[in-house]
């Protein structure tokens, strides 16, 4: 089975995979911010949360222990947070559609050409900015009344207070900077350009299947 990639388009069409299901990954789970609230640890996304209060019995306040997403779009936390999950996810199902295509290409020859590996790289830096403006634009939910609390009542828009930022955000971030500088890169040299000879040979077919047809329809 003959790849449409060269060597470099190998390494490419891996890269590709581990960043977008890195982006991805980090995109679905909670583990974006870390804080606590009512003596428990609680953690956020943009779309999901790990722990939440409810009321209790004599309205006193109780956390339930564990994950979910927003009940709906609008409950998500603040107007920031919103765009944050629209853009990231539309970066990283960009990052994993071109992920897909390269990993195609490792299979099927004539897939990627190096024009189409160059058009593919262009589609990944979009998407790894994407997510990149997603990440910039997390910050500036944290004066939100739901963190608030969360954070001991300090945080404000880039001031966490007394939560920091988890494991999952600097893996968002992480994954869509490789997409944007060493994928967007290699992507110039990923596909293989067409051989000369099956050029011709390729029109000469096309040519002599047109000739056939013409004749055809000029017979009586």
């Amino acid at each position: 089975m003959r790849s449409s990639l060269t060597l470099v388009g190998t390494l490419w069409a891996f890269l590709s995979l581990v960043t977008a299901v890195a982006s991805s990954t980090s995109y679905f789970l909670p583990y974006w911010l870390f804080g606590s609230q009512l003596g428990k640890p609680v953690s956020f996304s943009t779309f999901r949360r790990c722990n939440y209060p409810v009321r209790g019995e004599g309205h006193s306040l109780i956390m339930v222990e564990e994950c979910g997403r927003y009940a709906s779009f609008s409950a998500i936390p603040s107007l920031a947070w919103q765009m944050c999950t629209v853009v990231t996810g539309a970066g990283c199902a960009l990052l994993l559609l071109v992920a897909l295509a390269a990993v195609l290409g490792c299979c099927m020859e004539e897939l990627i050409s190096r024009m189409m590996g160059r058009c593919m790289g262009a589609a990944q830096f979009v998407g790894g900015l994407l997510i990149s403006s997603g990440c910039a634009l997390y910050p500036l939910g944290w004066n939100s009344p739901e963190i608030m609390q969360t954070c001991g009542n300090v945080s404000n828009q880039f001031q966490l207070g007394t939560c920091q930022l988890g494991w999952a955000y600097y893996c968002a971030g992480g994954g869509a900077a490789a997409a944007m500088l060493i994928c967007t890169w290699l992507s110039c040299f990923a596909g293989r350009n067409p051989k000369p000879v099956m050029l011709v040979e390729n029109i000469m077919r096309n040519t002599n299947s047109y000739s056939m047809e013409l004749d055809h329809c000029l017979k009586p």
